[in-house]
């Protein structure tokens, strides 16, 4: 077993577990939206969280060469797949049908997902900084990296939900942006 197939069972199992604990979030909102309003702002969330989730797994398997076996590394990365987990807990209540529209909860805790979300970008791109190197200010790079940092801000601080929300759209879109712009 390599050292990066050793760091990676753990970051894996852990991002495994935040992207089943969205999923199962949704699978309980959807079936009790006979009662339940889910609304854009919580599916937005929700789409946003995974996506950034299986972004960086990729970014691991990119970053597999790099990554020495070290208790910071180990540390780090349980840090950063447990905040992961932690946002993608709060995007669903529990119990979905305690809230009657979602947007209520989205109100409530985007906040601290989208903090939770940022910080796990934080400390991935210092990461490949320290790593690789910082990536180069080109359109693309400006466009598909750098513009997630003031758009998350800004979708935090907003406190209008249809200003958090086009931030949203935003981010969701530099997904499958960066898939086609290379």
């Amino acid at each position: 077993m390599s050292g990066f197939e050793f760091i990676f069972s753990l970051f894996g199992l852990i991002l495994g577990l935040a992207l089943a604990e969205g999923l199962g979030g949704l699978a309980r909102a959807l079936k009790a939206s006979h009662r339940v309003r889910i609304g854009w702002p919580t599916a937005l969330l929700g789409l946003f969280v995974s996506g950034d989730v299986v972004t960086f797994w990729m970014y691991g398997w990119a970053m597999r060469d790099l990554l020495p076996l070290s208790w910071p590394v180990l540390f780090g990365g349980f840090i950063v797949t447990a905040i992961y987990f932690l946002a993608a807990s709060l995007v669903f209540p529990d119990d979905a049908e305690a809230w009657g529209d979602l947007s209520a909860h989205f109100d409530k805790h985007y906040r601290k997902v989208l903090g939770g979300i940022l910080f796990c970008n934080v400390a991935l791109l210092a990461t490949v900084v320290v790593l690789a190197k910082s990536p180069p200010f080109d359109p693309r790079n400006i466009v598909i990296t750098w513009s997630f940092f003031p758009v998350a801000l800004l979708a935090i601080a907003a406190k209008d939900r249809r200003i958090a929300c086009a931030c949203l759209i935003w981010l969701i879109a530099l997904y499958p942006l960066s898939a086609v712009w290379h």
